[in-house]
Parts: C-alpha cells; sequence; structure tokens
C-alpha cells in the first residue's frame, strides 16, 4: 500500500472548500469553482505540499464535490471519497463544529486510516449524468405533488370554477407528466447504453420491490457498486444500518440507526420494502415474524437492510434474483 506524504482532508459545501493538511497543520478556504482551485495549487506550492504524494480525504456529500474531484483527476492527485459518519465514529468524542476544524478532522482521519485507504476510481460521466437526471427528476415530482395540493386546496375553498389559477397549475401538472416521461426515457437509454450499468441494474431490479426509481439511484449513488462495495456501509451512508447504544450496565439503549444519512435514499427505499413485503413471500414472513416484538417502522427499516444485502450479494454474484421460499408446512 502506497504512503502519502501529506494527508489532505476537504470540507465539501456547494460554493466553498475547507481544506486542511494533517502534516502541516494549515487551513485555507477556497471558491468550489476553478478560480478556487487554482487558488488551492497556490497554497499547496507556498507551503511544500507536493500534490503527487498527497492523498485528499473528502466525504460522500451528494454531488458538491464533483467539480474538485474532476479537477484532482485532471491533475492526476489520489483522492478518497469516505462516508460522513465513519469519519465521525473514527475521532471519538469530539467538540465544536465549523468548517475549518471539519476539514481538519478529515485530514487526521486521512492521516491515520492512510494504510487502509483505497484511492476512488475515475468519474464515470455516464453516472453523473445519471444523478443529474434523477435530480431534475425528484424535483419534478415534488413540484407537482405541491401543485397537486394547491389545486385542491383551492378547490375545496372556492369550488370547481376554472380560473386563471386552476388552469396555470393543470397546464403545469400536464407538463410536468410530459417532462417525467421524457426523463425516464433518457434515464432508461442512458443506462441501456453502458454495458455495466445496464448488467447491475437489471440484477437489482429482478429483485422484488426494486423498481426503476430505486434501481437507478442505487447504481447513481453507488456509482454503479465501485464507490461503495461493503452492504453495510452504503446502509450507514442511506440511514437504515443500526447502532449498538449501550456502555457498561447504566447505558442499556435499543439499537438505532443516524440521522446522518442521505435521507432521499432512504425515503425511496420506503416504497421498495412495502412493495417488497405485499409481494415477497420471504420478506413478508420475515416481516411478519419482526412485527412480532417491534414497531412497523423499525420493521420496515430492517427489510430496506435487507433489500441493500440482497442488492449487494447479487451484483457480487453476477446473479439475478430467483425467488426460492417455501413456506413451512
Amino acid at each position: 500500500m502506497k504512503k502519502w506524504k501529506f494527508s489532505i482532508g476537504v470540507d465539501v459545501s456547494k460554493l466553498t472548500l475547507d481544506i486542511c493538511c494533517s502534516e502541516c497543520g494549515q487551513h485555507v478556504q477556497i471558491s468550489n469553482d476553478a478560480k478556487g482551485f487554482k487558488a488551492f495549487e497556490k497554497w499547496c506550492k507556498a507551503i511544500g505540499i507536493q500534490l503527487t504524494e498527497s492523498i485528499v480525504v473528502m466525504e460522500h456529500t451528494g454531488g458538491y464535490e464533483y467539480k474538485f474531484i474532476q479537477f484532482c483527476e485532471s491533475k492526476s492527485i489520489s483522492y478518497c471519497r469516505v462516508p460522513g459518519l465513519e469519519i465521525k465514529k473514527s475521532l471519538g468524542i469530539t467538540r465544536g463544529k465549523n468548517d475549518k476544524v471539519d476539514s481538519m478532522r478529515i485530514a487526521e482521519y486521512a492521516e491515520e486510516k492512510q494504510k487502509k485507504l483505497t484511492p476512488s476510481a475515475p468519474l464515470n460521466k455516464n453516472i453523473l449524468q445519471l444523478r443529474q437526471l434523477l435530480s431534475f427528476r425528484k424535483r419534478l415530482v415534488r413540484e407537482s405533488a405541491g401543485l397537486t395540493s394547491t389545486r385542491s386546496e383551492r378547490k375545496h375553498m372556492y369550488g370547481n370554477k376554472k380560473d386563471i389559477i386552476l388552469i396555470a397549475i393543470d397546464e403545469k401538472i400536464e407538463a410536468n407528466k410530459g417532462y417525467l416521461k421524457q426523463i425516464e426515457k433518457e434515464i432508461e437509454a442512458l443506462i441501456n447504453n453502458d454495458v455495466e450499468m445496464k448488467r447491475n441494474y437489471d440484477i437489482i431490479t429482478s429483485i422484488k420491490g426494486i423498481a426503476m426509481v430505486n434501481g437507478s439511484m442505487t447504481i447513481a449513488y453507488t456509482e454503479n457498486f465501485t464507490s461503495f462495495v461493503d452492504p453495510r456501509k452504503y446502509a450507514v451512508y442511506v440511514g437504515v444500518a443500526p447502532f449498538e447504544h449501550s456502555s457498561g450496565t447504566s447505558i442499556k439503549g435499543k439499537k438505532r440507526t443516524s440521522n446522518i444519512a442521505n435521507k432521499e435514499l432512504k425515503q425511496e427505499l420506503n416504497q421498495a420494502a412495502r412493495s417488497a413485503i405485499a409481494y415477497d413471500p420471504e420478506i413478508r414472513a420475515y416481516a411478519i415474524r419482526k412485527m412480532e416484538s417491534k414497531v412497523y417502522g423499525i420493521v420496515l427499516n430492517n427489510v430496506k437492510f435487507k433489500l441493500i444485502l440482497r442488492m449487494f450479494a447479487l451484483v457480487k454474484r453476477g446473479e439475478m434474483f430467483v425467488e426460492n421460499y417455501k413456506k413451512a408446512a
């Protein structure tokens, strides 16, 4: 395993990057654009950081890091993205929080875990396009839901008489339906034209409960199962993996999930879990057993975790899902 001379932590936000070098103890804040990246290079040169001998570590943010990643790739700088919860738990008890402090903690994590860190693979441009399409699709769905609610409220208050507001709402909802169909066709075409994406997409959507939305989102956010190869780490990122909450004899809390998660993915998995309970006999039997001692919300979370484990297992084996459940006599 390569030993890097410099461990650089990057706290990513939409407009800025806070960057710290653990070995130097230096910090800089730059804009998250080409101008900022040039300033980053000058800063490194000024304090003696050799970027080709550095490992850059940042959290998964859902997209804000992509411009900086493209810069790193253009300069042959090794980089690694790590789930935020993994960094947080590795540091033990910490106090205080701001962007500068967070970047230093990431840098310290990078220095401590150097031997275990594996540089991330280059970005797949199809994955970037897929995420953009999914993000815009979600925006259209939310906008249509809001418009539908507004229409319902207006009809309740003023009756069904058509006015300019209702006409505009109806037109926008219909327009969004058309755009949704076009976006979904683009998503389908994008996946079909990439052999590796198509292979894994077909595998995971063979699982009962995993349809187009969850299948394409899983492909996008695991970067076709390259940025996440451990299902539990992905479950942590999504927010469905439970953790112990106990200490000695005085604290005996129940296992619980973290609030630090990609809530959009977790929300979409809700429908997948409900469908799996309804249509997959094995999952339904599993859920029924769990509900003997747990509330429905926890059981639903357990099912989501089970679906994630199933997706990763099938992709690893390169096999389609085959139903082989037999009800006990």
